[in-house]
């Protein structure tokens, strides 16, 4: 691993675990065993960072995301994989995570708000659509509105996890419950016989 990449690499596990804000330069540093010189021959300051940060985890995103859609034999089991990758991801994240990205680091949360707002919208979409055509969505559900209401489920999730739940529960535990409510919202008597065997798959693993 090159000298570059693991500044990324290492800054990015201390940001997942502090928050942007709470992080210096200085503890990166002192995290990486190195002099603040040899990474500022790398970043200009602690923002280009942050933002270079966030551009390679939504292209690992992407990337996991694809892959998801490529193995799933339907619809509904593309949420559940979707869901066991996102607890993954989210376990052990800082609250404060993407509010202090929105605060602080503009550029990065416009790199955010784009993803949201275009890849993600997308692709939710595009399951929603794949549901209905497999059988396992009812066909009445309007997907363009369904679509934006979990991209604010996951807005309100994200910004205000810690009111949202009075800090009872983390980020991933709420994901999870909101999911299946919404599944079961959508879902045919078909599909919640596919919601059933993938609980019960998750449940004895």
């Amino acid at each position: 691993m090159d000298v570059k990449w693991y500044i990324i690499v290492e800054s990015d596990k201390l940001f997942c675990h502090y928050g942007f804000k709470s992080v210096t330069m200085d503890d990166i540093a002192k995290h990486l065993g190195m002099s603040k010189k040899t990474i500022y021959s790398h970043f200009a300051d602690k923002n280009e960072l942050v933002n270079i940060v966030i551009e390679q985890r939504l292209n690992s995103n992407r990337e996991l995301i694809n892959e998801t859609i490529n193995i799933s034999q339907n619809a509904v089991h593309e949420i559940f994989i979707a869901l066991t990758n996102m607890k993954e991801q989210l376990s052990g994240i800082n609250p404060s995570l993407f509010y202090d990205l929105q605060k602080y680091h503009p550029q990065a949360w416009l790199f955010f708000k784009n993803f949201r707002e275009k890849y993600l919208y997308t692709t939710i979409h595009d399951n929603l659509k794949r549901g209905i055509a497999e059988g396992y969505f009812r066909k009445d559900i309007k997907a363009d509105i369904l679509t934006q209401m979990r991209l604010e489920q996951m807005d309100l999730i994200f910004s205000n996890s810690t009111s949202y739940t009075n800090g009872k529960y983390g980020i991933a535990h709420v994901m999870a419950e909101l999911t299946e409510h919404f599944l079961y919202g959508i879902c045919t008597l078909k599909g919640h016989k596919l919601i059933n065997k993938y609980k019960e798959i998750i449940e004895e693993e």
